[in-house]
């Protein structure tokens, strides 16, 4: 087979800040999927974008591309129209677990092909995986059955959805292109718009323990991801959220289980029912239903969805959660208000105690992470927990102690934690 293009001449458009022709991205992307253009070459293509970036119709281009790899998923049989959430990642963001049978409750349906944890940011199969039983892996009959009669489902994506995107993925890990906004809006949108949703919720996170430290880069980010959904005619809004402290009390597979149960049956921490209500309407809008969702958190229906979505998987919802052999506590060492918790620190702590993995091969703990007992803006005296360590192995503690060192700072000016939400874009 005779290539239309060489790689060497798209490398070194890009390298020369010169704009992509549409048929130059779609070769690309085919060959590099193909395997005729190399690991070494797509690295100077993306390192090339990272240093020179892309336009709008570049990005909406290369993204289409990298849905066009692979296959397509198909809801237009529902008798329900179908909206999705995506978030950049967070420590203690399990709000996936509430939401998705939350926005269900109301009719619409839910199809959340989710992923695992990598580093410090937990994933939602893996929190979802210690509910005794419970199974990741659905055929797309067994998707569309359970869309049908429960209304949500939380389940693995499969591998034939934007192939590309998995090759480069990977690639960007190890060539230091990660943070270049054209490739990360283009992995997120190819994977949510080939999934096929109706609509589209992103949480942008911002903050330490959020993948966009600046609010700014987020912003941007947010409103590139917005644009490519809008162009692929998938409605698309953006919020921004912060991710400067952990969302709420309960860091961990296990244990943010239980946080999103307590959040199911009408408590929960503020700032998690705040941001599950606030995605809930945006999505339920984006699908034409005008409510209050804090509705069905507090009589009981998206309890119901969400115990019938865990039966449909094989998990059982009575059954208890796994729970760690060893735990250590944190203490205050003066009297103060917690004033300072910095989400990365905590959340490497809890990765450390065995929640999160190094590789994606790694196993998790089920049960180790993070409980927070006084968090920003709470008064605490000498000798107070301000956290509980969960491990199986006592030898974490200490390298997750030095994980936390600096990280939570107490003042003795009283303050209150502000609204998670900080924008909203589309």
């Amino acid at each position: 087979m005779v290539e239309r293009f060489d790689a060497v001449d798209i490398i070194r458009t890009k390298r020369d800040r010169q704009v992509l022709s549409e048929d130059q991205i779609r070769w690309v992307i085919d060959a590099y999927t193909r395997g005729v253009v190399a690991e070494e070459q797509m690295s100077a293509l993306a390192m090339a974008i990272f240093l020179n970036g892309m336009t709008g119709e570049e990005i909406t281009t290369w993204t289409q591309a990298m849905i066009d790899s692979g296959e397509t998923m198909d809801f237009s049989s529902l008798t329900k129209r179908t909206s999705d959430k995506h978030s950049t990642g967070g420590v203690g963001d399990k709000i996936t677990l509430p939401l998705a049978p939350l926005v269900a409750s109301y009719g619409v349906a839910v199809p959340q092909l989710s992923g695992r944890g990598l580093g410090h940011t937990g994933g939602t199969l893996d929190k979802l995986e210690a509910i005794p039983g419970w199974r990741a892996h659905l055929s797309n009959d067994e998707i569309m059955e359970q869309l049908e009669s429960i209304g949500a489902v939380i389940c693995a994506a499969g591998s034939g959805l934007a192939p590309a995107d998995k090759k480069l993925y990977a690639l960007r890990d190890i060539t230091s292109t990660v943070e270049a906004i054209p490739l990360i809006a283009s992995s997120i949108m190819s994977k949510k718009i080939a999934e096929g949703t109706d609509s589209l919720v992103l949480d942008v996170k911002v903050g330490s323990g959020a993948f966009m430290k600046d609010i700014d880069q987020a912003r941007e980010l947010a409103h590139t991801m917005v644009r490519i959904g809008q162009s692929a005619g998938t409605a698309t809004v953006a919020l921004l959220t912060d991710m400067s402290v952990p969302l709420g009390r309960k860091i961990g597979n296990a244990l943010e289980v239980e946080e999103s149960v307590e959040v199911l049956a009408g408590g929960g921490p503020a700032d998690v029912v705040e941001l599950t209500v606030a995605l809930a309407r945006e999505m339920l809008v984006l699908a034409g239903v005008d409510v209050d969702p804090a509705e069905n958190l507090a009589n009981g229906r998206a309890m119901d969805v969400w115990r019938d979505m865990i039966r449909a998987q094989d998990g059982d919802p009575d059954a208890p959660l796994p729970v760690s052999k060893h735990t250590e506590t944190v203490v205050a060492e003066s009297n103060g208000v917690v004033s300072a918790m910095d989400a990365y620190k905590v959340g490497v702590a809890s990765w450390r105690l065995g929640a999160g993995r190094a590789r994606k091969e790694d196993p998790v703990q089920a049960g180790a992470g993070i409980t927070i007992h006084a968090h920003i803006g709470e008064q605490v005296k000498a000798g107070d927990p301000i956290l509980t360590l969960h491990t199986d192995d006592e030898e974490r503690f200490e390298r997750a102690k030095e994980a936390l060192d600096g990280g939570i700072s107490l003042s003795n000016v009283a303050s209150t934690r502000q609204s998670v939400l900080l924008d909203r874009i589309g």
